[in-house]
């Protein structure tokens, strides 16, 4: 199945160097390789590999390759140093890719500046704009249960995915984390993971959580982070125009699997709808350079919108979700008529389309299928 990323990837290969960063099992390497066909001459080379290991510190590919594909290369002791050399002594014809599965950032510990000599793409589980007009299209059941890995959403079967996915969340917790902290206590991550997989949806507490786990709310927040790095988890910030205001309030945490969410009632289609937000601002903002970002909204009385799309600093619009609910939410219609903000509240079991006090209600996945993505 084709990716959406893959047109622009190639056209920025042929300017700079193209960080190509995501989960693990998403499908980086598939990519990779299924672009490394579009050139005579390519090479690719993981950094775990031993044998490639040797010929990355010996640049020892050979003249005249095309595209140079390096996997998990931020394992590598000064990564940034070693891909500014090559990249700025490279041989004209030679393009490089880079994959990894934590975020560079994160794992960035001073070392040579990259900036302006690459472009970063983030590619994310599959999601209704990416399985439109397949054989999938519009299966939001399948998304939400099986989530939108590869292996897992196209396997033959449910009880594939359940292995796949008991496999991977333990892997990750287990061994993948000793890249970012070698002192921890993996009981507490394993219980801090699994209280996130039960309050998808509802604002998160750390200092709550850290009475829950017998921790201190210092060491929750450093777990989250962890498994934010390691593309498991993600959050939304309440809306502020005051950008550390937001930071400080409590946030809402959601699974880039939505197979792993536990918790009550539509947290899964909420889960999925926040990942499809997301996958969506981020490629405005990975092609398109434009800054946009996701928030939810939340006041002090305790009125709620469950996300707001914004785009340079101005909300764009405001989305509530509901599994069969067809009369538009009361905040939703507050917030739209207060402040003019264009409301749509995505239905996930819906007869008739329709707008009521100024609110579009909308089925969720011809809605979330649409959205711009090209």
């Amino acid at each position: 199945m084709d990716r959406l990323q893959t047109a622009s990837l190639l056209r920025d290969l042929e300017k700079k160097m193209v960080f190509l960063v995501g989960p693990r099992q998403v499908g980086k390497t598939w990519l990779a390789r299924e672009i490394g066909t579009r050139y005579e001459r390519t090479v690719y080379l993981n950094y775990d590999n031993r044998a490639d290991r040797d010929v990355i510190a010996k640049e020892a590919w050979l003249p005249g390759t095309g595209l140079l594909i390096l996997d998990e290369i931020h394992k590598m002791k000064d990564w940034q140093r070693y891909l500014k050399g090559i990249f700025d002594t490279r041989p004209p014809g030679l393009r490089i890719l880079v994959t990894g599965s934590a975020r560079m950032d994160v794992l960035s510990r001073g070392g040579e500046s990259l900036a302006g000599r690459y472009f970063r793409h983030r590619l994310l589980p599959f999601c209704p704009a990416e399985i439109a007009k397949t054989p999938l299209d519009g299966d939001l059941e399948r998304l939400m249960s099986r989530g939108g890995f590869p292996e897992p959403l196209l396997g033959d079967t449910a009880t594939d995915a359940e292995r796949w996915r008991n496999q991977y969340a333990d892997a990750m917790i287990r061994y993948d984390v000793l890249d970012f902290q070698r002192m921890i206590d993996f009981k507490a991550l394993q219980l801090t993971f699994e209280l996130l997989r039960e309050r998808v949806g509802s604002p998160c507490s750390f200092a709550s959580m850290a009475r829950d786990i017998g921790v201190s709310p210092t060491t929750v927040t450093k777990y989250v982070q962890i498994l934010e790095a390691l593309f498991l988890v993600f959050r939304i910030t309440p809306w502020s125009r005051n950008i550390a205001r937001s930071l400080l309030k409590e946030p809402k945490i959601y699974f880039f699997d939505t197979g792993l969410v536990n918790a009550p009632g539509g947290a899964r289609f909420e889960n999925l709808t926040a990942l499809s937000l997301l996958k969506y601002t981020w490629y405005q903002e990975d092609q398109r350079g434009e800054s946009r970002q996701l928030h939810y909204l939340r006041t002090k009385d305790g009125a709620e919108v469950d996300f707001a799309l914004v785009k340079k600093k101005s909300i764009e619009r405001i989305i509530e979700c509901k599994t069969s609910e067809s009369t538009p939410d009361r905040n939703l219609i507050s917030f739209a008529a207060r402040y003019g903000f264009p409301a749509t509240q995505l239905v996930q079991h819906l007869r008739t389309e329709t707008t009521n006090k100024g609110v579009e209600v909308r089925r969720a996945a011809s809605w979330l299928a649409g959205l711009p993505m090209a």
